[in-house]
């Protein structure tokens, strides 16, 4: 895990200037609300404020962003004032709540958009229950929440727009699908319900920090798409807080809310979260627990107790979660695995297809496509990741995923060094790249339509760049009709 963290690839620094760019928006979030006479409260709701709008929005384009990062408010303020109003209506509060949950859920089937309003939807009305917000208090919020979002999007957008120089993200749609067969339906009720569970048991076990169970709840389901995923996520969730919470009793608690020491702490625990959040769910709930921590501290409720706590109402959230994808209308993790590795699969069609082209003398541009395939391939290490988990006992199935994902690797190697090739203007089409691009074809749908016809296995690897590359495109899909079609009780496409 230390290693997958602190050796990661980082292809031109990106996740290094979006953890330094959040940490500078958001602290100009913070020295905004300061400047604006803003109480520690607003300054706290509009520094999560900047942090949500720093990091959940992921529209394909910088244009999309922005009208995205313009809707937070849109969406948070009527949320906040829901919450405060509510504040002295337990039930009524509740209930809300479990509508925003559900609500927050079900938007992920409009895109990255549709995610995003609903992550900034809920973590406003966990705000509302973190700061104890009244209605006397909306105001100054709604001043501190549009101040923020402000400065956000100037840091974002204005100072220190990176993704313009980027080419546009391929965000891979989730399976299709209609009513109750789509998973982001399944999971709006699965988290609604998992949500339901947490809210009752944290608030058995404390009438003041129940929320931190249905946050639980709410994030192990965020950027799942299965019941194997979900689990996982679960317990990951668990453990960066068992870590996070060890940090902060050597950290967080020694400063005792001092103003300095603690802002350096939370520029520290910021950076954190967004270095690492896309290649461990782990460690960014280290230095989210460290970030709730420093904020507790600065309120001056910070204690050893509140730390223990906290990991109390995380493990009721998660064990919500596992209880809600286990026993209400589940998806399983191979029908959600064998969904990705298909278009996987397929893009890597597409891509030969285009590239072939652009060897022929067209203007056809397969880049797109070799962008969209890392993301699809994205989506499968997350799908395939209950299977190769170290805790998963079933050997058999662990080695069969651990082989598919190792040569769906090999297959992108090959396509990124083909769209090389094809790239270079001084590359001359040769006859027998149809051939080859129509064996890749015939292999792509052997693969994928369930049947059991014979995968082409090449000969020997020729001299030319572009066929070298396609020979060796054949070789992974021909090694991949193994453990795809291998009779196992966790199918991998076609078994």
């Amino acid at each position: 895990m230390l290693k997958r963290v602190f050796v990661a690839a980082d292809p031109g620094r990106v996740r290094l200037r979006f953890a330094a760019r959040a940490v500078l928006g958001i602290g100009l979030a913070v020295v905004v609300c300061g400047a604006a006479g803003q109480s520690l409260a607003g300054a706290v709701t509009g520094g999560l404020a900047a942090l949500l709008a720093l990091f959940t929005v992921a529209d394909a384009t910088v244009r999309g962003q922005t009208v995205t990062t313009a809707l937070l408010p849109a969406v948070g303020l009527p949320v906040l004032a829901a919450a405060a109003e509510l504040h002295d209506f337990p039930v009524a509060r509740d209930l809300v709540f479990l509508a925003v949950v559900g609500a927050g859920v079900y938007a992920r089937r409009w895109g990255p958009r549709g995610h995003s309003l609903g992550v900034f939807a809920f973590m406003t009305f966990f705000m509302a229950q973190f700061l104890h917000t009244t209605p006397g208090q909306l105001p100054a919020l709604y001043a501190a929440v549009l101040l923020s979002v402000l400065s956000a999007a100037a840091v974002r957008f204005g100072l220190w727009c990176y993704e313009r120089r980027l080419p546009p993200a391929a965000v891979p749609a989730p399976p299709a699908g209609a009513g109750l067969a789509r998973v982001t339906t399944r999971q709006a009720v699965q988290a609604t319900a998992g949500a339901g569970f947490a809210l009752v048991a944290g608030q058995l076990m404390s009438g003041q920090r129940w929320y931190w169970a249905v946050g639980a709840t709410w994030w192990v389901f965020v950027n799942t798409a299965s019941r194997g995923e979900t689990l996982v996520r679960g317990f990951r969730r668990v453990l960066g807080t068992v870590i996070g919470i060890g940090l902060g009793f050597l950290a967080a608690v020694p400063v005792h809310g001092a103003a300095v020491p603690t802002a350096v702490l939370v520029a520290v625990a910021v950076f954190g979260i967004f270095y690492t959040a896309a290649v461990s769910y782990t460690w960014m709930m280290l230095w989210v627990t460290v970030l709730a921590a420093s904020l507790y501290g600065l309120l001056g409720v910070l204690s050893a107790g509140l730390l223990a706590l906290r990991l109390a109402e995380t493990g009721v959230g998660a064990l919500g979660a596992a209880l809600a994808v286990l026993f209400v209308l589940p998806v399983t993790t191979h029908a959600t695995t064998d969904a990705w590795i298909q278009r996987a699969l397929r893009c890597v069609h597409a891509c030969t297809a285009e590239a072939a082209a652009r060897l022929a003398g067209s203007a056809a541009d397969p880049a797109p496509r070799v962008a969209e395939l890392e993301q699809l391939l994205g989506r499968v290490r997350l799908s395939v990741a209950p299977l190769v988990h170290p805790l998963n006992p079933m050997l058999g199935r662990k080695r069969r995923a651990r082989r598919v994902l190792a040569l769906l690797d090999d297959c992108a190697r090959e396509i990124r060094g083909l769209v090389a090739v094809a790239a270079d203007p001084e590359a001359s089409h040769d006859a027998r790249l149809a051939a080859a691009c129509w064996r890749v074809e015939a292999a792509v749908e052997a693969l994928t339509d369930g049947g059991l016809e014979q995968v082409h296995r090449p000969a020997e690897a020729p001299a030319e760049p572009a066929l070298a590359h396609l020979h060796g495109l054949e070789r992974a899909l021909a090694e991949l009709a193994e453990p795809l079609r291998a009779p196992s009780g966790s199918r991998l496409v076609g078994a």
